[in-house]
């Protein structure tokens, strides 16, 4: 079973950085692990970050205090993470069924 002491972190600045995090969050208690995500065409922060806590107590406890508050300029959101949904092969678009040729039916031209 999946201990919750992983959290989302969202509306970070763009200029937050992994150890700015890790800062603050030990406040919390230990920090296990930080993820920082990055576009990976430019390399530039996409606003939120994944922290891993060591017990699920602290990631309750950093919750509590860092949700809401201002970090910045920016008002953080701080919760359990979700698991990660599987995403889906492509080139699926739904349910439609293929046509080739690219034109509506019904209606000749």
């Amino acid at each position: 079973m999946q201990s919750n002491s992983k959290l989302y972190v969202g509306n970070l600045s763009y200029s937050t950085g992994e150890g700015d995090l890790q800062t603050l969050f030990a406040q919390a208690g230990s920090v296990k692990s930080v993820s920082l995500i990055t576009d990976r065409d430019t390399g530039r922060s996409k606003g939120f970050a994944f922290i891993e806590m060591a017990t699920q107590s602290e990631a309750e406890k950093a919750i509590s205090m860092f949700n809401g508050k201002q970090m910045g300029d920016r008002t953080l959101t701080v919760n359990i993470a979700r698991p990660r949904e599987e995403r889906g092969g492509g080139g699926d678009f739904g349910s439609r069924p293929y046509r080739p040729g690219g034109r509506p039916r019904g209606r000749k031209y």
